[in-house]
């Protein structure tokens, strides 16, 4: 047995990150049963998912989509936000019977809330039925585990700054656009995240081990890469190589590859030299999420955020200027602890300068160990939720605005399912990172082709596909 230690968690050393290979354990032990996964919280955890799909179908586990069906249910978690966590206590109870009706059942539980000691102690306490009990620096563990499994439970959760580990394997969700773990942890200790406690420190991949994954995906027909890390234009400061970001964005370029996307950027650490490097090749799609999180300088200082509300808006209207059909997405933070009326007209301001074409918004959620948990709060959460909803209606104005500019145009997209907006439609995504429901394109799974918008909505476009005749 291993418990988290939120104190362990925090320490930053000068240790050498250590690159380990994996070994892929296989076995058909679990030969005709199934298993269930259900997945909360970001990218990065959408993407440690297809790992955990990956090792269960190693052990001879096949996935379904009913969870009282399984033999074995995943749950992969999410610290960030409160809401998250209630769904997967939530979720716990709703499957409690099933372990009651078969005791034959694996409940496993891994992700980021393990690695908070209140959240284990509480599996350990009111849900023994629980079996395994994972975090975020173990997940290639999972099988042994799993093999290894008693009646009792078993909980390992490792509170260390981290190692990079190579030779995994992903069962993806898609055959046409893939994750690529670029870097993992976060240094950036903002006060109301949570994440560098749950993730460990920053470590990034070696170049070369990043560029032959992207190489494979490639030669595999993929036709685009999302490079992925807690902060991915942090990539390289821990490798001490005078290599960085934008450097990393070139190479991958250079791979040929049809598509590359990059998230979660953050404002301090985005580059004059990533800027350029973005307008310079036609295959790094002109799409940013560039986290705001406050347009009021005091609450950003409070946040620890590293930047003020004018520094954000120069680095904006810098990358408008150089890459001028790029489309910027954001987050954004209300009810920070005693954000003022003032303050949160600030944010209002920011968001009419900059007409995001969209944005995720979330009322601020406390969460435990993060020094904002500390700060005694003085606003009514009446007065937060009414500021979430007018925050949105502006939001969502803009959104569509933004959308209504592509009627009429044609665009490129990479179509990757079936729409949920009838059976003979298809849906994608443009260059710019805008959803689109298409219609007369159902044989096009999988390429890129020219759409023609013919309706915008806030939050997707509908189009048809334009098939050009040869005279």
């Amino acid at each position: 047995m291993n418990y988290p230690n939120l104190k362990d968690a925090k320490i930053r050393s000068d240790k050498e990150v250590e690159t380990i290979m994996v070994s892929n354990i296989k076995s058909d032990v679990f030969k005709d049963k199934k298993f269930y996964i259900r997945t909360y919280g970001c990218q990065m955890n959408v993407h440690d998912s297809e790992e955990i799909k990956a090792i269960l179908t190693n052990l001879g586990f096949t996935e379904t989509s009913n969870y009282e069906e399984a033999d074995l249910i995943a749950i992969n978690t999410c610290a960030i936000r409160e809401n998250a966590h209630d769904k997967v206590f939530g979720f716990l109870g709703r499957i409690k019977h099933l372990k009651r009706e078969n005791p034959n059942l694996i409940v496993c539980v891994g992700g980021c809330m393990p690695e908070l000691e209140s959240v284990t102690n509480m599996l350990k306490e009111k849900y023994p039925f629980v079996n395994i009990v994972f975090g975020t620096h173990n997940i290639n563990d999972l099988g042994q585990m799993i093999l290894d499994y008693t009646d009792k439970q078993d909980i390992e959760v490792y509170s260390i700054e981290g190692d990079i580990y190579e030779n995994i394997e992903y069962n993806r969700d898609s055959k046409y656009t893939a994750w690529v773990n670029i870097m993992y942890g976060c240094d950036k200790f903002c006060t109301y995240c949570i994440v560098p406690f749950t993730r460990g420190k920053e470590r990034s991949r070696r170049m070369e081990d990043i560029i032959n994954e992207v190489k494979e995906l490639k030669n595999a027909g993929y036709k685009e890469v999302t490079l992925l890390g807690q902060n991915v234009n942090a990539y390289g400061k821990d490798l001490k190589l005078n290599y960085n970001f934008a450097n990393l964005l070139e190479n991958v370029a250079k791979t040929g590859i049809a598509r590359i996307r990059f998230v979660t950027s953050h404002p301090w650490d985005f580059t004059n030299e990533m800027i350029n490097t973005i307008a310079r090749y036609s295959n790094i799609m002109p799409h940013i999420h560039l986290p705001l999180q406050s347009g009021s300088s005091k609450i950003l200082r409070l946040m620890g955020r590293r930047y003020t509300k004018e520094e954000y808006l120069a680095l904006y209207h810098r990358i408008k200027t150089c890459i001028p059909r790029a489309s910027i997405t954001t987050d954004i933070i209300v009810g920070f602890p005693n954000e003022s009326d003032e303050d949160f007209r600030e944010t209002l301001r920011v968001v009419n300068e900059c007409q995001f074409d969209g944005a995720f918004t979330f009322i601020y959620s406390p969460r435990e160990g993060t020094p904002a948990a500390r700060i005694k709060d003085t606003i009514p959460l009446e007065v937060k939720e009414k500021r979430l909803q007018e925050l949105n209606e502006l939001v969502n104005d803009y959104s569509l605005k933004a959308n209504q500019k592509y009627l009429g145009k044609i665009v490129k997209v990479l179509v990757i399912d079936k729409s949920e907006k009838g059976e003979d439609k298809v849906c994608g995504y443009t260059e710019t990172m805008k959803l689109v429901n298409i219609e007369g394109a159902v044989e096009d799974m999988g390429k890129i082709i020219d759409v023609e918008i013919t309706d915008a909505k806030s939050f997707s476009l509908d189009g048809k596909k334009v098939v050009f005749v040869n005279n």
